[in-house]
């Protein structure tokens, strides 16, 4: 399957990444340090930013959906730090809300993917998705 992601979106996606894993440009206000397995998740995806991803496996998805999930997490974060500390009208405020939503967006459409992929395999095998038919069972476009 594919996962259609716009121009913004994976700015968001990859600007969210930056600060996720510590990456941040120097002068950067706020870095929030990811658990190890979605530190890697987020890194793995940071080499797919390039455009509409492809995504063959439910496996694949929930590594993808993990990834995505972490960073929508640290971008909310920021944005609620950055609203105290300021005010919602703040530029930072408001870039922060953009990248949140872009990215909250991306998430959603994952989600669905994950849930058309789970229907799919259970429809198929007549039983839940396993983690083997979850790497197994490959999605075209």
């Amino acid at each position: 399957m594919i996962l259609h992601c716009n121009f913004e979106e994976l700015r968001a996606l990859d600007e969210g990444a930056e600060y996720l894993v510590g990456d941040a440009p120097a002068g950067a206000e706020t870095v929030v340090m990811a658990a190890p397995a979605a530190r890697s998740a987020v890194e793995s995806l940071r080499h797919s930013l390039e455009g509409d991803m492809e995504i063959p496996t439910l496996a694949e998805q929930r590594t993808v959906r993990a990834a995505v999930g972490a960073i929508c997490e640290s971008l909310r974060l920021q944005l609620d730090a950055v609203v105290l500390e300021q005010h919602p009208g703040h530029e930072q405020a408001v870039e922060l809300y953009f990248n949140y939503a872009h990215v909250r967006s991306v998430l959603g459409r994952l989600d669905e993917m994950g849930g058309e992929m789970d229907a799919l395999i259970e429809l198929m095998t007549g039983q839940p998705a396993t983690e083997e038919t979850a790497e197994r069972i490959t999605f075209g476009d």
